[in-house]
């Protein structure tokens, strides 16, 4: 379906990783901490793309507007920073999928509206990691997606033109930032939002419902055979 593509960049959260479980015991610990009871991460994980705002919408019911939400939010990130790397993984055939493109020499990298703060030490800590081109946090640039120019960035930094580069993400947003830079996209309907969302309504070229379905959409590479 895509053709003469050099690279191929990816959403974090909920399409490379599963950070969910982290996510989620950083709030429900701010909970605890108070006496609430735990709540099960099947509450939280919808909501984990949405960052703090979600995470601290399950957890106590407030909303970026509350008055308290700045030093929960801190209180949040703090508790995360504490625990990112204990229980998040990659998904089941993301590790297959990027020794697919290098074996085909192409390039693979990752814009991210998670901040540097987060992104560096998560992404460093990980194997996963180590062939990655380029990485793009949601601070990289002065804007985040849906904005197209953390994407741009991420072209621009290996010598690409958008047109060359495919886009892969679980979020509506990540289809509209990738239409805009002028690349191709892909959804990821086994993310976070996939069985929650219209993935098929959000315009974007393709949709996926598991990793290594991204290979049949590149010509010229052919999915491997699955045991």
């Amino acid at each position: 379906m895509f053709t003469d593509i050099e690279a191929v960049l990816f959403d974090l959260d909920g399409t490379l990783i599963d950070s969910a479980p982290d996510l989620g015991a950083a709030a429900d610990k701010m909970r605890t901490d108070r006496g609430l009871a735990s709540l099960p991460l099947v509450q939280y994980r919808p909501m984990t793309g949405t960052g703090a705002r979600g995470m601290l919408g399950v957890a106590f019911g407030v909303t970026p507007e509350h008055p308290d939400f700045p030093v929960l939010r801190e209180e949040f990130f703090a508790n995360y920073e504490a625990c990112m790397t204990q229980r998040t993984h990659p998904f089941a055939g993301v590790a297959k999928l990027i020794e697919a493109l290098l074996a085909r020499h192409l390039a693979w990298g990752v814009v991210t509206n998670k901040s540097t703060r987060f992104t560096d030490p998560l992404t460093r800590s990980m194997s996963l990691f180590a062939t990655v081109s380029t990485v793009i946090s949601g601070d990289t640039t002065a804007h985040s997606k849906p904005h197209p120019e953390p994407l741009l960035e991420a072209a621009r930094r290996l010598r690409l033109v958008p047109e060359r580069c495919v886009y892969v993400g679980d979020d509506e947003r990540d289809v509209v930032a990738g239409l805009a830079a002028g690349m191709g996209t892909v959804a990821a309907a086994y993310g976070y939002l996939g069985k929650h969302a219209e993935t098929a309504q959000w315009g974007a070229h393709a949709v996926i419902t598991s990793p290594l379905q991204l290979l049949s959409l590149l010509q010229g590479l052919q999915s491997p055979v699955m045991t």
